[in-house]
């Protein structure tokens, strides 16, 4: 699949705004205890998701755009269950 100019600037674009919002998720986070294993992998698999999703937009592939959303979701859901087991662990 041959890139013009327009659509790869676009998925570059997608990329670095995807990295962007993590860090300042990061940054405004309230989390004083480290994470757990699920919540890491749970926000990895969110971006992964993410920047997946944008990047099946942008080429117009609906095959992965799908793909990008439905593990975008598993990445939120596995990101809840670890921040419910830290809150248990917590005693909240």
């Amino acid at each position: 699949m041959k890139f013009t100019q327009n659509k790869s600037t676009l998925l570059m674009a997608g990329f670095i705004l995807s990295f962007c919002g993590l860090n300042a998720y990061a940054e405004n986070s309230k989390i004083e205890a480290p994470m757990n294993d699920d919540q890491v992998e749970g926000r990895v698999e969110e971006t992964k998701g993410k920047v997946k999703e944008v990047t099946g937009k942008i080429l117009d592939d609906k095959g992965m755009e799908v793909e990008g959303n439905v593990q975008k979701n598993l990445g939120k859901a596995q990101k809840g269950y670890g921040d419910l087991k830290q809150d248990i662990k917590e005693g909240n």
